[in-house]
């Protein structure tokens, strides 16, 4: 393999990460806890998107419990997000761990 190949082939998997990229920011996954009490949207960049909690859940005698279930689905969400993105990026490197690159 010449040089001149393996520079055409970094550029064309560079576009395709930058094609990716913007592809991802546009993919949701949704996460819930406490049986739907508490639903987390999350996007490929991690960010969270929305928060939606059933006031069935809202005591407030008992916050902590709606915090947990908050915690729980964020941390659901961003995890979803995360493989979402690992699942992507091993499709576009063939299976290459390039650090930093989301």
């Amino acid at each position: 393999m010449n040089m001149n190949n393996l520079m055409k082939q970094a550029q064309q998997m560079q576009a395709k990460l930058a094609m990716l990229q913007n592809e991802l920011n546009d993919r949701e996954v949704e996460a819930a806890a406490g049986g739907g009490m508490v639903k987390v949207k999350v996007n490929g960049k991690q960010q969270l998107l929305s928060i939606t909690i059933n006031k069935e859940c809202v005591d407030p005698n008992d916050v902590s419990t709606l915090e947990e279930l908050v915690f729980t689905a964020v941390n659901q969400a961003m995890k979803q997000s995360q493989d979402m993105v690992q699942q992507a990026m091993a499709k576009v490197t063939g299976g290459m761990n390039i650090p930093g690159m989301f």
